[in-house]
């Protein structure tokens, strides 16, 4: 099986209180978000975004520009149908990251727990790129961290501490902040996250 065929199947079969990721509300997420100070005309995309509520809450919050990527057409489907009339507002495309060709920049990129699903140089290698080349002021990424999963949803992970990620991304990002914090899940296990966020340099 192929990782489209994954998380469709994923996505097809469980609901959001049967996934480990589920959040009622990303509140570290929203609160990086913040911190960068963007206006609310920011264009904004949100990698592995699937069926997650931050654009429910960017949306809430008044930001008028939001892309939501996934690969799985099923999860963007649950988050169209969940959002009603107010998926109109946002621009959804389906693609692995690893060949997400941009029509354009983004002001903010953000990512939580999709780039930790890169297990190879070749792959984490383009996903910096890609970053470096369409990302024209914050980068957001949150991984498992050192003490967080090996595994997630059966795949093998890449963990991630802040220098580590400060390496990957720091040719062309600035550190802004990075910290970790105790994910619990829907069944009550708790996974450890690593966030930094990221400033372009000049």
């Amino acid at each position: 099986m192929n990782r489209k065929e994954h998380w469709e199947t994923v996505y097809e079969t469980k609901n959001p209180d049967q996934v480990s990721w589920t959040q009622e509300k990303p509140v570290v997420s929203l609160q990086l978000i913040r911190e960068r100070n963007l206006p609310k005309t920011a264009k904004i995309i949100d990698i592995g975004g699937g069926d997650s509520k931050l654009v429910d809450y960017l949306l809430e919050e008044g930001y008028t520009d939001i892309s939501v990527l996934d690969i799985s057409a099923k999860a963007i489907e649950k988050a169209k149908s969940r959002l009603g009339e107010k998926a109109n507002k946002v621009q959804w495309i389906v693609s692995d990251i690893t060949t997400f060709k941009p029509t354009h920049t983004y002001d903010l990129w953000h990512d939580r727990a999709a780039f930790h699903f890169l297990t190879t140089q070749e792959h984490i290698r383009a996903y910096a790129k890609l970053a470096n080349a369409f990302v024209t002021d914050s980068l957001i990424i949150g991984t498992f961290s050192k003490q967080g999963p090996q595994k997630c949803s059966g795949l093998d992970i890449t963990q991630y501490n802040a220098e580590e990620l400060t390496v990957v991304f720091g040719d062309q990002f600035e550190k802004v902040t990075c910290l970790t914090t105790d994910h619990t899940t829907p069944f009550d296990t708790v996974q450890n996250f690593q966030f930094c966020s990221f400033k372009k340099q000049n």
